[in-house]
């Protein structure tokens, strides 16, 4: 059974282009938690089309697995 390997996607409006600060915390948007990067990838390009004309809005992948076991070198 191979490992799993959870990946988090969220995103919310930036306070400019510069830096990754989000303007409002509580509007950040969860979308989930996904098993595989291919999942996950494919949530991150759905809400990154639905707020293309927004500059400030980004989406991101965080790498749970990562986290939760800091030796998992698994790239995906």
């Amino acid at each position: 059974m191979s490992k799993q390997r959870l990946h988090l996607v969220f995103g919310g409006e930036l306070e400019n282009l510069e830096d990754v600060r989000f303007r409002d915390l509580s509007a950040l948007d969860i979308v989930g938690v996904f098993g595989s990067y291919a999942e996950a990838e494919k949530a991150w390009r759905a809400k990154a089309q639905e707020t293309v004309d927004n500059a400030h809005m980004r989406y991101f992948i965080v790498h749970l697995h990562r986290l939760l076991d800091p030796d998992d070198d698994g790239k995906f």
